[in-house]
């Protein structure tokens, strides 16, 4: 494919992703203003509004100023009047992350990875700075500069994540190549950094899953809660539908903050509050519904939670280390903990930047502190991740596995040596005697045949024309 139309159909891709993630806002927000207040409504709001929730849902943190009319009509005490909201509703993140690792794949299978990458980016990163140009609101105030870098990080990462896992594996003629060929280098180390990121992504694939599955379990067991709360927020249909669209929105947030708790660590939603699996202690939350899910108490016992990120790891040790005896790789020791500890460090570096964007600020006062803290949520799973790994990845080798290494070995020594050869074919070129005689190099079998006049020390007799019998 021309060079030229891989880069049209990347920035095609970008405008897309931007589109669509502004329209799943710019929908819903038109008809709220429609039903809630009639032609008369504000329309030159409507905008303002989509751009600065699409850049929030990208982690662009906010600046929430109440102007003073509202503050005297609701009773907000003065000290509450301005905050900072930066646990971001990840579902627009992932979103673009997805899309965006979609279209790096495609430009990578049409031969021009790079190109694609960063023509998408430069499309997205356009639209970007379109809409911080022209969606400002005086109440919910973002930074021009992290409302233009952070969505274009978001994109750029994910086409490049995309387009390098597929040229990495079918190469691209380039530069790539030449990093691989350097690699491949290394002899025994070759296969260390491909193998640690695959078994990375195997056990964050994991340890989301479980997450997501906790998530889903805690649902089920506090729906009662949930529901309160939404009847106690006494709105209306229209609002219902809002309060749910934005709670879904959430829902990868509290995968991550799930993940947290799983690893041990748990996560705060509120400055002096803790959740996590030794104990629960939580003072006034707001009446979220999503939030009717924390856990009331927990006992001391939930910590064995904690095997189910061991349980990741090992699952992508035991990945890692079948895919090498499966491509007639074996390592040493060294390499086999070195590719043990790529794995923790990536899982711990993943944690530590999800923590990022789903921890923060989500209110005034007390709320200015929510969500997992970075640096014990990235020890921890990563520590976790870890041995589990280690104990697959450095366990001694299985006699069935050893076995398969020295047939191998064999069967390439004698290859390279001549002494293996086609059926019916000797060593010097010459045919065999009998076809089915055993060729120089393979073990007899049972099922080989021979003249018998050719068996070493058997005699046939001569019939005796005087035996009836014989």
């Amino acid at each position: 494919m021309q060079r030229l139309l891989v880069a049209l159909l990347a920035a095609i891709d970008a405008a897309i992703a931007a589109a669509a993630g502004l329209a799943v806002l710019l929908a819903p927000l038109t008809l709220l203003w429609t039903l809630a207040f009639g032609v008369t409504a504000d329309w030159g709001a409507l905008w303002p509004l989509t751009g600065t929730l699409w850049q929030f849902g990208h982690g662009v943190p906010v600046e929430v100023a109440v102007p003073d009319d509202v503050l005297r009509a609701t009773g907000i005490a003065a000290d509450a009047a301005s905050f900072t909201l930066s646990v971001a509703p990840l579902a627009f993140l992932v979103f673009t992350l997805l899309f965006a690792a979609r279209s790096g794949a495609r430009a990578a299978h049409s031969g021009a990875w790079l190109l694609g990458s960063a023509s998408g980016a430069a499309a997205f990163g356009l639209i970007g700075v379109g809409v911080a140009l022209t969606a400002r609101l005086g109440a919910a105030q973002v930074s021009m500069l992290p409302a233009i870098v952070i969505p274009l990080a978001v994109y750029l990462a994910g086409a490049l994540c995309g387009a390098v896992r597929v040229a990495w594996e079918d190469g691209d003629g380039g530069v790539l190549d030449r990093v691989h060929d350097v690699v491949d280098s290394w002899g025994d180390w070759g296969p260390v950094p491909a193998a640690a990121v695959r078994g990375a992504a195997v056990a964050l694939v994991g340890v989301v899953g479980a997450s997501a599955v906790s998530v889903a379990l805690m649902t089920l067991l506090r729906a009662g809660e949930a529901v309160a709360l939404f009847e106690a927020a006494r709105v209306d249909v229209l609002g219902a539908v809002v309060i749910t669209l934005g709670n879904l929105a959430y829902l990868p947030t509290m995968i991550v903050w799930a993940a947290s708790w799983l690893a041990g660590p748990g996560f705060a939603v509120g400055t002096g509050t803790a959740v996590s699996p030794a104990g629960t202690q939580l003072g006034v939350v707001p009446g979220l519904p999503i939030l009717g899910l924390l856990p009331e108490n927990s006992s001391i016992w939930m910590l064995v939670v904690v095997l189910v990120p061991i349980a990741a790891g090992a699952f992508a040790g035991w990945t890692v280390r079948s895919r090498l005896v499966w491509e007639e790789t074996p390592l040493g020791f060294a390499p086999r903990a070195a590719i043990s500890a790529g794995i923790g460090v990536l899982t711990a570096g993943a944690a530590a930047l999800a923590a990022v964007l789903a921890g923060g600020s989500m209110g005034p006062g007390r709320l200015a502190e929510a969500g997992p803290s970075v640096l014990p949520f990235s020890l921890a799973l990563g520590g976790e991740v870890l041995i589990g790994a280690a104990i697959l990845l450095l366990s001694p080798r299985h006699r069935d596995e050893l076995a398969e290494e020295r047939t191998d070995r064999w069967i390439a020594e004698m290859t390279a040596s001549g002494q293996m050869t086609s059926p019916g074919q000797r060593p010097d070129g010459e045919e065999d005697a009998a076809a089915g005689a055993p060729l120089a190099g393979e073990a007899p079998s049972h099922e080989d045949t021979m003249p018998l006049d050719e068996l070493r020390g058997f005699r046939i007799p001569p019939r005796d024309p005087a035996d009836p019998v014989g």
